[in-house]
């Protein structure tokens, strides 16, 4: 067992070849996931940006790192200008490019700076935080295969809480990475003017049907879920579109694991 002490960063071995780099001092609770092949490693998301999180990927591999954005929301691309390969949904091209659509500046640096509960590093300015804006190595898009040598990684385009949203299932180990589309404990959001409430419970029915899941990993909250809440996905998307609750303004629906707000 690797074991990395850090003062911003946790990190959790999940096997011998995938580690969760996690950051409990912060509101989000976001987590990144580090995936090592024989040939190259690939990093699902870089996080807040708060504190370098390419210190622990160093520490973890020397192999090549291909970073794979599960969306471009500024939690999951904070470090992203640290990494050389960087690939996102062609659908969110633009927003790595020119910034995230109808997201003012000022309420990232609110929304990145409240709730800290472990002292931040003195490179965080929240006056001056940008997310990161840069050109893509390359684009990705539904279906595609990424393999890394003895790990092949399938790409599901799952819209809904963005329009380039992905989802990742590694097809090896049976983990699936849900990023924004599903976790535990608080909402997944589709309230905003670049969410769609039809795509996310689309998209959600997608992954409710992926085989051989094992484990799966979202982008916040608790670390690794039982895919028997797949069962109860496939559920609550009937009940919702039985109910006719698909639809901006509906609010908070809650289920059995998790729980969704238009």
């Amino acid at each position: 067992m690797v074991h990395i002490k850090d003062s911003w960063f946790t990190i959790k071995q999940i096997d011998n070849k995938t580690f969760a780099i996690s950051e409990y001092g912060h509101w989000e609770k976001v987590h990144s996931f580090l995936l090592i092949g024989e040939e190259k490693a690939v990093l699902i998301d870089t996080g807040l940006g708060i504190d370098n999180i390419k210190r622990i990927t160093d520490q973890l591999t020397s192999l090549p790192i291909i970073v794979l954005t599960t969306h471009v929301h500024w939690d999951h691309i904070g470090s992203h200008g640290e990494f050389k390969d960087i690939y996102v949904h062609k659908d969110e091209e633009d927003w790595l490019i020119n910034g995230i659509k109808k997201l003012p500046i000022e309420q990232i640096r609110k929304d990145v700076s409240r709730d800290i509960t472990i002292p931040t590093p003195e490179t965080f300015i929240p006056d001056t935080y940008k997310p990161f804006q840069g050109n893509p190595t390359g684009l990705l898009n539904d279906g595609d295969e990424i393999e890394i040598g003895s790990r092949k990684l399938t790409i599901y385009h799952t819209p809904g809480h963005s329009p380039g949203h992905i989802s990742i299932f590694d097809n090896s180990k049976g983990y699936l990475f849900t990023g924004d589309l599903l976790y535990d404990e608080t909402p997944i959001y589709a309230f905003f003017p670049t969410t769609d409430p039809v795509e996310l419970v689309q998209s959600l029915e997608k992954i409710s049907n992926i085989p051989n899941v094992t484990k799966i990993f979202g982008g916040h909250n608790t670390l690794g879920i039982n895919p028997v809440l797949l069962k109860e996905v496939k559920n609550a998307v009937k009940e919702l579109r039985d109910k006719d609750l698909v639809r901006f303004g509906t609010g908070i629906h809650k289920f059995k694991g998790f729980s969704v707000q238009f």
